[in-house]
């Protein structure tokens, strides 16, 4: 992610700032310019917006519920900003804690927007468009009485999320007993937006599909028997050398959605890196680890730069970690056929680029 500062006096901004801590001044993120932009009030309402000035823009709709800080233009005739605009269901505000729960749940789902927007992803609601259009359900868990929990997935365009998973001794729970290194909201978010563009940009273009299959399998196998094989006999012996995860070895969709999110894992963090200047040249390792990022990540032409950069990062990253008793940032292996499926999804979204350049 850029590196944000407030236009009236340069303070240093985090994404989900409401307002600068330094001048007091209100913030509002502006997703069609990818920038956050500090605000002054119009006398008789409204805001001069200090990083478009002349243009008339105001609060999402859900700032009123202090989960949103994005804005939208006057001229856009919208209430909700391009992320919420996405939401079918939100939590049941009368449950205690649940309005907290939102809040988490939306920052990660904010993040996930500004990347999808970065590389230029089709981002339309299912107002857009019905059938392949995109939404949310954010579902608290029946009472024991009735039906099974929430499950986190995603079906023909709505990414379902239990909102327990905004609960972090939950979550944590569940990632110890399901062995995973790894397990944040945002990596939900990621992962399940991995499906839903496996469906808009692979199954529906036969080269792609192709080239699918060739890399990460068969997806015509059958997923409920793949699902049963996997939490019934686990990863198969030396999964580590194919797929970037345990859960990507279930079924080609999940190695898809797993690889996916893992993309976005990089690019993002390497755009938070090269915005501080972050270099890597350990003393000890005589240049072989090495790293400037002198680069747009979202607008790397190729996979090889972002992997170049990214090796060293992560190494300094989980020794930093490491250092402090905590696990490491990101604790996967890159092989080099888990390198070539990465590749695949940055080619695809790439390809999506170019189209749109050219359009």
């Amino acid at each position: 992610m850029k590196l944000f500062s407030c236009q009236g006096c340069g303070e240093l901004l985090y994404f989900e700032n409401i307002r600068c801590e330094n001048c007091g001044r209100a913030l509002g993120y502006l997703p069609d310019i990818a920038e956050i932009s500090a605000l002054d009030p119009k006398e008789g309402g409204g805001w001069t917006v200090l990083a478009a000035q002349g243009v008339g823009y105001r609060y999402c709709k859900n700032y009123d519920s202090g989960v949103c800080n994005w804005m939208v233009p006057d001229h856009a005739g919208e209430e909700f900003c391009v992320a919420c605009r996405h939401n079918r269901m939100i939590p049941d505000l009368t449950e205690p804690g649940n309005d907290v729960r939102w809040g988490k749940i939306e920052g990660a789902k904010h993040r996930l927007f500004y990347s999808l927007l970065r590389l230029g992803l089709p981002l339309e609601n299912k107002n857009d468009n019905p059938e392949q259009g995109l939404a949310f359900d954010f579902l608290s868990d029946p009472p024991e009485s009735h039906a099974h929990n929430v499950m986190i997935g995603h079906d023909k365009g709505l990414i379902t999320l239990a909102v327990r998973e905004a609960d972090d001794d939950v979550r944590e729970k569940v990632r110890s007993e399901l062995g995973e290194p790894y397990r944040t909201l945002l990596g939900h978010f990621r992962h399940e937006s991995g499906h839903y563009f496996w469906d808009r940009l692979v199954a529906t273009e036969q080269g792609w599909l192709d080239a699918f299959r060739e890399l990460f399998g068969d997806d015509r196998m059958d997923y409920d028997e793949a699902l049963k094989k996997h939490y019934n006999e686990g990863a198969p012996p030396g999964w580590g050398e194919e797929y970037i995860s345990v859960y990507a070895t279930t079924h080609p969709w999940e190695d898809f959605a797993e690889t996916w999110a893992h993309y976005l894992h990089i690019v993002d963090t390497l755009e938070t890196a090269g915005a501080f200047g972050l270099k890597v040249k350990p003393r000890r390792a005589r240049g072989a680890l090495a790293a400037a990022i002198d680069f747009d990540p979202y607008k790397a032409p190729r996979m090889d730069t972002l992997i170049d950069a990214w090796l060293p990062i992560e190494f300094a990253t989980n020794n930093l970690n490491r250092s402090m008793g905590l696990l490491d940032l990101y604790p996967f292996v890159l092989t080099p056929r888990v390198i070539e499926k990465l590749a695949f999804v940055h080619a695809l979204t790439h390809h999506r680029q170019s189209l749109r350049k050219a359009g």
